[in-house]
Protein backbone atom coordinates (compact mmCIF):
# COMPACT_ATOMS: atom_id res chain seq x y z
CA UNK A 1 0.00 0.00 0.00
CA UNK A 2 1.00 3.46 -1.02
CA UNK A 3 0.11 6.26 1.97
CA UNK A 4 0.35 9.59 1.58
CA UNK A 5 -0.18 12.91 3.23
CA UNK A 6 -2.18 16.38 1.77
CA UNK A 7 -3.49 19.09 2.60
CA UNK A 8 -7.42 19.04 2.00
CA UNK A 9 -9.25 22.40 0.70
CA UNK A 10 -10.13 23.65 4.31
CA UNK A 11 -6.39 23.29 4.92
CA UNK A 12 -6.78 19.98 7.32
CA UNK A 13 -3.84 17.44 6.61
CA UNK A 14 -5.41 14.62 6.07
CA UNK A 15 -3.80 10.84 4.91
CA UNK A 16 -4.15 8.95 1.49
CA UNK A 17 -3.82 5.87 -0.20
CA UNK A 18 -2.41 6.88 -3.62
CA UNK A 19 -4.68 4.21 -5.84
CA UNK A 20 -3.59 3.61 -9.83
CA UNK A 21 -1.00 6.33 -9.69
CA UNK A 22 -3.29 9.38 -9.64
CA UNK A 23 -6.06 8.89 -7.55
CA UNK A 24 -5.58 9.93 -4.01
CA UNK A 25 -8.21 7.42 -2.07
CA UNK A 26 -8.91 9.04 1.32
CA UNK A 27 -9.28 7.15 4.75
CA UNK A 28 -11.45 9.26 5.52
CA UNK A 29 -13.43 11.46 3.40
CA UNK A 30 -11.17 14.74 1.81
CA UNK A 31 -12.61 16.80 5.41
CA UNK A 32 -11.94 13.84 7.81
CA UNK A 33 -14.96 12.49 8.45
CA UNK A 34 -15.09 8.44 8.53
CA UNK A 35 -16.78 7.05 5.98
CA UNK A 36 -18.96 4.10 6.96
CA UNK A 37 -19.14 1.97 3.38
CA UNK A 38 -16.84 0.88 1.05
CA UNK A 39 -18.22 2.35 -1.88
CA UNK A 40 -18.88 5.69 -0.01
CA UNK A 41 -15.08 5.44 0.10
CA UNK A 42 -14.45 4.31 -2.97
CA UNK A 43 -16.48 7.62 -4.34
CA UNK A 44 -14.33 9.75 -2.18
CA UNK A 45 -11.39 9.49 -4.24
CA UNK A 46 -9.58 12.63 -5.64
CA UNK A 47 -7.04 13.14 -8.93
CA UNK A 48 -3.56 13.32 -7.35
CA UNK A 49 -2.91 16.65 -8.88
CA UNK A 50 -6.02 18.36 -7.88
CA UNK A 51 -4.54 17.97 -4.03
CA UNK A 52 -1.66 19.82 -2.18
CA UNK A 53 0.83 17.01 -1.69
CA UNK A 54 2.98 16.85 1.81
CA UNK A 55 5.68 14.62 3.06
CA UNK A 56 4.60 11.21 4.22
CA UNK A 57 5.27 12.44 7.64
CA UNK A 58 5.14 16.44 7.42
CA UNK A 59 6.88 17.06 10.89
CA UNK A 60 8.41 13.95 12.30
CA UNK A 61 8.49 14.48 16.36
CA UNK A 62 12.21 13.41 16.89
CA UNK A 63 15.43 13.80 14.66
CA UNK A 64 15.78 11.89 11.93
CA UNK A 65 18.72 8.99 12.33
CA UNK A 66 21.17 9.26 9.07
CA UNK A 67 24.30 6.87 8.12
CA UNK A 68 27.48 8.12 6.83
CA UNK A 69 29.22 6.60 4.07
CA UNK A 70 27.13 3.46 3.88
CA UNK A 71 27.73 2.17 0.10
CA UNK A 72 31.31 1.25 -0.13
CA UNK A 73 31.75 3.29 -3.68
CA UNK A 74 30.52 6.61 -1.69
CA UNK A 75 32.62 5.69 0.97
CA UNK A 76 35.52 5.66 -1.74
CA UNK A 77 34.93 8.77 -3.27
CA UNK A 78 34.24 11.09 0.14
CA UNK A 79 37.92 10.18 1.08
CA UNK A 80 39.28 10.32 -2.63
CA UNK A 81 37.85 14.24 -2.20
CA UNK A 82 39.74 14.99 0.54
CA UNK A 83 36.82 15.63 2.41
CA UNK A 84 38.21 14.00 5.54
CA UNK A 85 41.52 15.23 5.99
CA UNK A 86 44.34 12.66 7.01
CA UNK A 87 42.39 9.97 5.82
CA UNK A 88 43.83 7.36 3.69
CA UNK A 89 42.31 4.68 1.00
CA UNK A 90 42.59 1.81 3.78
CA UNK A 91 40.18 4.29 6.36
CA UNK A 92 37.71 4.69 3.65
CA UNK A 93 35.00 1.68 4.60
CA UNK A 94 33.70 1.89 8.37
CA UNK A 95 33.93 -0.64 10.39
CA UNK A 96 30.78 0.64 12.71
CA UNK A 97 27.70 2.62 11.44
CA UNK A 98 28.44 6.38 11.10
CA UNK A 99 25.23 7.23 12.37
CA UNK A 100 24.06 11.51 13.13
CA UNK A 101 20.66 13.08 12.81
CA UNK A 102 18.52 15.84 10.93
CA UNK A 103 16.31 18.34 12.74
CA UNK A 104 12.63 17.55 11.84
CA UNK A 105 12.08 21.03 10.15
CA UNK A 106 14.46 20.14 7.43
CA UNK A 107 11.28 17.79 6.04
CA UNK A 108 9.90 18.97 3.01
CA UNK A 109 7.69 17.42 0.39
CA UNK A 110 7.98 16.28 -3.17
CA UNK A 111 8.00 19.63 -5.18
CA UNK A 112 8.81 21.91 -2.63
CA UNK A 113 11.62 24.15 -2.66
CA UNK A 114 14.79 23.76 -1.59
CA UNK A 115 17.20 26.58 0.64
CA UNK A 116 20.01 27.61 -1.92
CA UNK A 117 21.53 28.73 1.43
CA UNK A 118 22.39 32.26 -0.34
CA UNK A 119 24.76 34.02 1.42
CA UNK A 120 24.99 31.05 4.22
CA UNK A 121 26.27 28.36 2.30
CA UNK A 122 27.92 28.10 -1.44
CA UNK A 123 28.32 24.01 -1.33
CA UNK A 124 25.06 22.29 -1.31
CA UNK A 125 25.11 18.55 -2.49
CA UNK A 126 22.17 16.06 -2.94
CA UNK A 127 22.36 12.66 -1.43
CA UNK A 128 19.74 10.58 -2.47
CA UNK A 129 18.38 7.64 0.13
CA UNK A 130 15.95 4.63 1.12
CA UNK A 131 14.55 5.87 4.41
CA UNK A 132 13.28 3.44 6.65
CA UNK A 133 9.97 3.74 8.91
CA UNK A 134 9.62 2.14 12.24
CA UNK A 135 6.11 0.64 12.79
CA UNK A 136 7.17 -1.11 15.99
CA UNK A 137 9.14 0.76 18.41
CA UNK A 138 11.53 -1.07 21.32
CA UNK A 139 15.32 -0.64 22.62
CA UNK A 140 17.66 -3.57 22.15
CA UNK A 141 16.42 -5.11 19.04
CA UNK A 142 18.08 -8.03 17.71
CA UNK A 143 19.17 -8.24 13.91
CA UNK A 144 17.29 -10.92 13.67
CA UNK A 145 14.01 -9.26 15.31
CA UNK A 146 14.31 -5.69 12.96
CA UNK A 147 12.44 -6.12 10.08
CA UNK A 148 9.78 -7.25 12.33
CA UNK A 149 9.78 -3.19 13.41
CA UNK A 150 9.61 -2.32 10.08
CA UNK A 151 6.41 0.04 8.99
CA UNK A 152 7.52 0.89 5.37
CA UNK A 153 9.68 3.17 3.96
CA UNK A 154 10.30 6.42 1.40
CA UNK A 155 12.59 8.32 0.06
CA UNK A 156 14.97 10.86 1.36
CA UNK A 157 17.09 13.86 0.10
CA UNK A 158 19.96 14.12 2.41
CA UNK A 159 20.41 17.44 1.23
CA UNK A 160 23.92 18.80 2.78
CA UNK A 161 25.83 21.94 3.24
CA UNK A 162 29.44 20.50 2.31
CA UNK A 163 31.45 23.56 3.98
CA UNK A 164 29.13 23.47 6.76
CA UNK A 165 30.07 19.92 7.36
CA UNK A 166 33.60 20.23 6.81
CA UNK A 167 33.93 23.80 9.44
CA UNK A 168 31.89 21.74 12.41
CA UNK A 169 33.32 18.56 12.00
CA UNK A 170 30.06 16.92 13.56
CA UNK A 171 27.97 16.26 10.48
CA UNK A 172 24.22 17.79 12.46
CA UNK A 173 24.46 21.50 11.71
CA UNK A 174 25.81 21.55 7.59
CA UNK A 175 22.41 18.26 7.36
CA UNK A 176 19.56 20.50 9.58
CA UNK A 177 19.44 23.79 7.51
CA UNK A 178 15.50 24.73 6.74
CA UNK A 179 14.26 22.40 3.80
CA UNK A 180 17.22 20.12 3.84
CA UNK A 181 15.39 16.95 3.70
CA UNK A 182 12.89 16.45 1.37
CA UNK A 183 10.78 13.30 1.89
CA UNK A 184 8.03 11.33 0.27
CA UNK A 185 6.50 11.86 -2.50
CA UNK A 186 4.63 8.35 -0.61
CA UNK A 187 5.61 6.20 2.20
CA UNK A 188 5.02 2.27 0.92
CA UNK A 189 4.87 -0.76 3.68
CA UNK A 190 7.14 -3.09 4.27
CA UNK A 191 4.91 -5.75 2.73
CA UNK A 192 4.92 -4.52 -0.70
CA UNK A 193 8.88 -4.05 -0.99
CA UNK A 194 12.43 -5.38 -0.10
CA UNK A 195 14.21 -2.67 1.44
CA UNK A 196 17.27 -4.79 1.01
CA UNK A 197 17.06 -5.25 -2.51
CA UNK A 198 15.85 -1.57 -4.39
CA UNK A 199 17.31 0.63 -7.22
CA UNK A 200 18.14 4.05 -6.04
CA UNK A 201 18.53 6.76 -9.07
CA UNK A 202 19.43 10.44 -8.84
CA UNK A 203 19.47 13.53 -11.25
CA UNK A 204 20.23 16.68 -11.36
CA UNK A 205 18.91 18.66 -14.38
CA UNK A 206 18.59 15.68 -16.02
CA UNK A 207 21.38 14.26 -15.64
CA UNK A 208 21.91 11.09 -14.10
CA UNK A 209 24.35 11.40 -11.33
CA UNK A 210 23.48 8.34 -8.76
CA UNK A 211 22.48 4.73 -9.79
CA UNK A 212 22.77 2.04 -7.36
CA UNK A 213 21.16 -0.64 -5.27
CA UNK A 214 20.41 -1.17 -1.56
CA UNK A 215 22.16 -4.51 -1.77
CA UNK A 216 25.21 -2.63 -1.79
CA UNK A 217 24.74 -0.95 1.64
CA UNK A 218 27.69 -1.94 3.88
CA UNK A 219 25.56 -1.94 6.76
CA UNK A 220 21.95 -3.43 6.03
CA UNK A 221 18.82 -2.43 7.56
CA UNK A 222 18.67 -5.16 10.17
CA UNK A 223 21.93 -3.59 11.54
CA UNK A 224 21.11 -0.51 11.66
CA UNK A 225 17.92 -0.99 13.67
CA UNK A 226 19.80 -3.15 15.99
CA UNK A 227 22.54 -0.18 16.53
CA UNK A 228 20.73 2.78 16.60
CA UNK A 229 18.52 1.03 19.05
CA UNK A 230 20.70 -0.28 21.54
CA UNK A 231 20.80 2.67 23.53
CA UNK A 232 18.12 4.52 21.75
CA UNK A 233 14.53 3.69 22.38
CA UNK A 234 12.88 3.51 18.77
CA UNK A 235 8.91 4.45 18.68
CA UNK A 236 6.45 4.52 15.62
CA UNK A 237 6.88 6.63 13.05
CA UNK A 238 10.80 7.34 13.86
CA UNK A 239 12.64 7.61 10.20
CA UNK A 240 15.85 6.30 9.43
CA UNK A 241 17.99 7.27 6.39
CA UNK A 242 20.28 4.53 4.87
CA UNK A 243 22.87 6.70 3.19
CA UNK A 244 23.58 7.38 0.16
CA UNK A 245 25.24 6.37 -3.21
CA UNK A 246 28.53 7.42 -5.16
CA UNK A 247 27.86 10.27 -7.46
CA UNK A 248 27.40 13.16 -4.88
CA UNK A 249 28.61 16.36 -5.68
CA UNK A 250 31.44 16.38 -3.36
CA UNK A 251 32.72 13.23 -5.49
CA UNK A 252 33.46 15.19 -8.72
CA UNK A 253 36.74 16.97 -9.82
CA UNK A 254 36.10 20.08 -9.63
CA UNK A 255 32.86 19.47 -6.97
CA UNK A 256 29.38 19.79 -8.77
CA UNK A 257 27.51 21.65 -6.03
CA UNK A 258 23.80 22.91 -6.58
CA UNK A 259 22.95 26.03 -7.66
CA UNK A 260 19.80 28.29 -7.67
CA UNK A 261 17.44 26.51 -10.49
CA UNK A 262 18.57 23.27 -10.40
CA UNK A 263 16.09 20.29 -9.58
CA UNK A 264 16.97 17.15 -8.27
CA UNK A 265 15.14 14.07 -8.67
CA UNK A 266 15.09 10.89 -7.22
CA UNK A 267 13.40 7.34 -7.65
CA UNK A 268 13.60 4.19 -5.73
CA UNK A 269 11.68 1.58 -7.25
CA UNK A 270 9.10 0.56 -5.70
CA UNK A 271 8.12 4.05 -3.98
CA UNK A 272 8.43 6.58 -6.82
CA UNK A 273 9.92 9.85 -7.57
CA UNK A 274 10.73 12.61 -5.13
CA UNK A 275 11.93 15.96 -6.98
CA UNK A 276 12.37 19.50 -5.86
CA UNK A 277 14.04 22.58 -7.03
CA UNK A 278 16.36 24.77 -5.36
CA UNK A 279 15.41 28.05 -5.03
CA UNK A 280 14.71 31.45 -2.19
CA UNK A 281 12.53 30.27 1.05
CA UNK A 282 11.48 32.06 3.63
CA UNK A 283 11.80 31.42 7.11
CA UNK A 284 10.25 27.58 8.27
CA UNK A 285 7.41 27.42 10.99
Amino acid sequence: MKLLSFRNASGQIRVAQLVGGDTVQPLADADGRAVDDLAALIASGVPLASVKLLAPIPRPARNLFCVGKNYRNHAQEFTRSGFDAGQTAADAIPTDPIIFSKVPQTVIAHGERIWDAAGVSDALDYEAELAVIIGKGGRGIAKADALAHVWGYTILNDVTARDWQKRHKQWHLGKSFDTFGPLGPVAVTADEIDGGNLDVKAWVNGELRQDANTRDLIFDIPTLIETISAGITLVPGDIIATGTPEGVGIGFTPPRFLRRGDVVAIEIAGIGRLENEVGEVGEVG
